[in-house]
């Protein structure tokens, strides 16, 4: 090679070091003229097209020198490749400094990255190459649907639920507005490691084997998806590198809107390649490595609201942020369109804009930490449940008077979750339109009316779930009891003068007392009564009250619409924490992770007196969207065993907050199972209510961006029922936010 290099080159005295390289082999080569470095490719007219391609890019850049980008030396015959049978040569300058990966960062330097790339794109901007335009690389952006197939290979589900996610937005956001951007030629790889550094400022950059025919904003987004790698506040340094590039290449406001996005499809992008090359290279720990700084920049890019990013952006480039309508506005017009019985949280609603697994964004920019709505079950917008919906709804929509696979398949794996001998579902729209059937299922079977239902319990808002709620009927506006009505105290250990192990049985006898002589068409009681403050059934109630149900023919009815699902950690279902089998399931809200969804399960016998010649019919439940997208749910609660998570963050957010027990006696007690607690504030030994503590500490954890409620007869119980994919970190920043607001009310 030094005979070759003298011949070609008229170099001597040299050395060489061999580099990392992938389609060619690379050498360092010191000599006594300098330093260069040496390319070696295997000939092909493709390749030999593309690297005249490349040198002609170079080129254009004639406002680097070879000390800031690695130009082409000329051979003896001043040709700037040299060309035998089998290989192509191209010698190179040798471009010195220090990685950008390796440097420390700071807001000059990170200006003069954006500058510096700024500046090749706006020299690049009337670049044209044919070789060059003809790729179609699958690094590029813009092909990002190519890398949908590589997802699977990532090796933890809940890192394939994140990159989905950012897939599934590019795909909403970005994929519909490509046509629309500037394209040029472009660089295509500024990464970390192949962007040079000196005394505090980007002094140059190498390889140039990417360089693609795409959208031009691309640039900057890959730029910023390495440069941001271990960053605790990557915005922060994404806007010097947005200023200093808009400084060079001005930015327009439509590319800036989309590259929150494509910084994410960008780190996607590596993190689908890199999972698909450890397969290929399981000992190659590098590639584990260089996958880390990735995983841990898309997970903050997740908790990061879009609109904030986009505001960012735009101050970095000088444009106005994005007017967003007061509160008061938005509150005003939804007032002229409906009703204000219609409630609002918190002393200041929130205009929420999006939504990602336990995080909400707000139309002003703002992240909330989800510690409160229990509805989307396994995370807010999970791509499977998305993706599940929305291929169901582009093939097939109908009715169950139709045969599909859809309802079998769901209502199959549905069951299986049941206990013998529940073995018949039927599909609703929703918890209400589930506890209104199971009344009717009830009363049809038994011939009877009378319904026992417990103190502070809420069924639906249907008519006859009013009537069986004492949450509506007995509260402002609701009419009182309904004379079929039996009315039984709620069960609540921490409030009763029963105490012991005995106290359910004791509870159960009182409430049996309550029916005399008479017959029931059936009870109904959550595992765990929400309204009426997460107040578990005292231990042994329901297995002493439902045998004593049964005995005067009533049927055994359990709500399940908020304490099913895996939501209570060590059961699927919260009556098997009891150790009982209900009659008939009332299932709602998880079912479809926000999806209307509905549903009761029941036996055989139960089913078949139903079938009495009046046919029951749902217009929307059970079909085939529905039913794909409840499937979905149970395949994620599976997949990402989401019970056993419910079950130890659970149990762990309990423990903390029962520790801030000891520094705060307005705490008195914390209650519930897996991720559904409740916290009930007082004011004395006596257990006053204290309703306005609760309200204090809800509405101040929300200006904190925390989303918890009340409840409870007096609203004095916070209650938090977060997404089951909540992690002890969540569980810290809930608890810390409640120990630092109690400490300096």
């Amino acid at each position: 090679m030094e005979a070759f290099l003298n011949e070609h080159y008229g170099l001597s005295g040299c050395t060489f070091k061999k580099l990392v390289g992938y389609i060619s082999t690379n050498y360092r080569v010191d000599c006594s003229q300098g330093t260069y470095l040496l390319k070696v490719y295997p000939y092909s007219e493709s390749e030999l097209v593309q690297l005249e391609a490349e040198i002609a890019m170079i080129k254009c850049l004639d406002h680097l020198d070879r000390q800031s980008v690695s130009t082409p030396i000329p051979n003896q015959q001043g040709h700037d490749l040299t060309i035998t049978e089998d290989k192509i040569y191209r010698l190179m300058s040798f471009v010195e400094g220090q990685f950008l990966s390796e440097a420390s960062p700071s807001p000059a330097l990170y200006e003069s990255l954006g500058r510096f790339m700024g500046k090749v794109d706006q020299k690049l901007e009337g670049f044209r190459d044919i070789a060059i335009e003809s790729r179609s690389l699958d690094w590029d952006l813009n092909n990002l649907p190519r890398i949908e197939g590589l997802i699977q290979h990532i090796a933890s589900v809940e890192d394939q639920k994140l990159v989905r996610h950012f897939y599934l937005q590019w795909q909403v956001h970005v994929q519909p507005q490509l046509e629309k951007l500037r394209k040029c030629i472009i660089h295509n790889d500024a990464n970390d490691w192949n962007v040079l550094t000196k005394d505090d400022r980007v002094n140059g950059i190498i390889d140039f084997g990417d360089a693609t025919y795409t959208s031009l904003i691309n640039e900057l987004a890959i730029c910023l998806a390495y440069a941001l790698f271990d960053k605790d506040e990557p915005l922060k340094w994404a806007e010097y590198i947005v200023k200093g590039y808009h400084q060079e290449q001005p930015l327009l406001k439509q590319e800036l809107d989309l590259l929150y996005y494509l910084v994410a499809g960008r780190l996607v992008t590596s993190l689908c390649f890199s999972s698909y090359d450890i397969k290929q290279q399981p000992d190659n720990e590098y590639i584990v490595i260089s996958q880390r700084p990735a995983l841990d920049l898309l997970r903050k890019w997740a908790r990061i609201n879009p609109i904030k990013a986009k505001a960012v952006f735009y101050k970095a480039a000088g444009f106005q942020p994005a007017k967003t309508p007061a509160i008061e506005q938005v509150k005003a017009g939804r007032h002229k369109v409906m009703s204000p019985q219609l409630s609002l949280s918190y002393q200041t609603p929130i205009h929420m804009d999006g939504a990602a697994f336990q995080y909400m964004y707000d139309a002003q920019g703002n992240t909330f930490l989800d510690a409160y709505n229990n509805i989307p079950h396994v995370g807010h917008q999970h791509p499977r449940v998305v993706e599940a919906g929305r291929r169901q709804m582009a093939q097939l929509n109908t009715n169950t008077r139709y045969l599909f696979d859809q309802l079998e398949a769901y209502a199959s794996k549905l069951l299986a979750k049941f206990p013998a001998p529940l073995s018949k579902v039927y599909f609703v729209n929703s918890g209400s339109a589930a506890s209104d059937l199971a009344v009717r299922l009830a009363q049809n079977y038994t011939g009877q009316h009378r319904m026992m239902v417990i103190e502070h319990g809420y069924h639906g808002n249907t008519r006859m779930g009013i009537d069986i709620s004492h949450y509506k009927y007995t509260s402002r506006g609701g009419k009182g009891k309904a004379e079929h009505i039996v009315e039984a105290p709620l069960p609540d250990v921490y409030r009763s003068s029963y105490k012991g192990p005995n106290a359910g049985s004791k509870y159960a006898t009182e409430a049996m007392a309550l029916v005399e002589e008479k017959a029931l068409a059936a009870f109904i009681a959550e595992p765990i009564v929400g309204c009426g403050g997460q107040v578990p059934l005292a231990p042994g109630y329901l297995q002493a009250l439902y045998p004593a149900i049964r005995s005067k023919g009533g049927l055994c009815i359990s709500d399940e619409v908020q304490t099913g699902f895996g939501r209570m950690g060590t059961h699927f279902w919260g009556f098997e924490m009891h150790g009982i089998t209900p009659d008939i399931v009332v299932l709602g809200k998880p079912m479809g992770n926000g999806h209307p969804m509905g549903a009761v399960v029941t036996n055989d016998a139960i089913a078949e007196a139903f079938d009495n010649g009046m046919e029951f019919f749902s217009s929307f439940g059970g079909n085939p969207v529905s039913c794909a997208i409840g499937e979905a749910v149970l395949d994620v609660l599976e997949e990402e065993n989401l019970q056993a998570n419910a079950q130890e963050v659970g149990q762990y957010y309990q423990q903390q907050l029962e520790a801030l027990k000891k520094d705060f006696p307005e705490i008195g007690d914390v209650r519930g199972s897996g991720l559904f607690i409740g916290m009930e504030l007082i004011k004395d030994d006596k257990l006053t209510p204290n309703t306005e503590l609760a309200s204090y500490l809800k509405n101040e954890l929300r200006k904190q961006h925390i989303l918890v409620s009340t409840d409870g007869p007096f609203d004095s119980v916070i209650k938090t029922k977060p997404p089951l994919c909540f992690n002890k970190a969540n569980v810290d920043e809930v608890v810390n936010q409640i120990y630092s607001i109690l400490k300096n009310k």
